[in-house]
């Protein structure tokens, strides 16, 4: 009697989870609520620089570029004509587009092996110079383009170097850089953010470090 009472049991609570939709078996098996993320996709910092880059016996902090909302997320923007903001599907920056371009140009400053120290300004590091940015083109654009043909991507960041303690401005420059991906094919988009990014990235470190000399010599 009290094996059919607990057979009874079971088959009661069987019936209520599958009532409620309650997994009935736990696991990495199980599809995720919504189906699976987006594809991730990261760039690279600049790594050669010309013999002439000087050499700079200070310390800089990169701060986190500015940029507009529509800028200011993870996703990949595109924009089908100039005053539409639109984002790829199923694909994303592995961090929002601010964090990730910062955390490129800091190792990017790294890469040159000529400055003694560079750092996010969440390091409490002690600056002798700030670089203060703004992000204010990371988009493929399709202007007056057939969907099935390659966008041009167009990378543009504006920089303020900052001497410290004065606060001194010691210079303002902005580095753009426009190409036409190879393909439609989304690894040829990223290809082309890629080699943009890293023409502006080298930009902007040649124009710091030579900003930086002038004032340390």
């Amino acid at each position: 009697m009290a094996k059919t009472s607990q057979l009874l049991t079971r088959r009661h609570m069987l019936a209520g989870s599958a009532a409620l939709g309650v997994p009935l078996v736990a696991g990495c098996s199980l599809p995720l609520p919504g189906g699976p993320g987006p594809k991730l996709y990261t760039l690279s910092p600049k790594s050669t620089y010309p013999e002439s880059l000087p050499q700079v016996n200070a310390q800089l902090l990169v701060e986190e570029p500015v940029a507009a909302s529509g800028l200011n997320t993870a996703r990949i923007v595109l924009k089908p004509n100039p005053y539409q903001i639109d984002y790829f599907a199923s694909v994303a920056w592995a961090d929002r587009a601010p964090n990730l371009v910062q955390t490129l140009m800091v190792e990017s400053f790294e890469n040159s092996r000529k400055i003694v120290s560079v750092g996010r300004e969440t390091t409490g590091l002690r600056a002798d110079f700030i670089l203060k940015n703004e992000l204010r083109e990371f988009q493929a654009e399709y202007y007056d383009r057939d969907t099935g043909s390659a966008p041009d991507i167009n990378v543009r960041i504006s920089g303020t170097l900052i001497r410290m303690p004065q606060r001194q401005i010691v210079d303002r420059f902005e580095a753009e850089h426009e190409m036409t991906a190879a393909s439609n094919r989304f690894v040829d988009v990223i290809r082309a953010f890629d080699e943009a990014l890293g023409k502006v990235l080298s930009k902007l470190v040649r124009e710091t470090m030579t900003g930086m000399a002038q004032i340390r010599q």
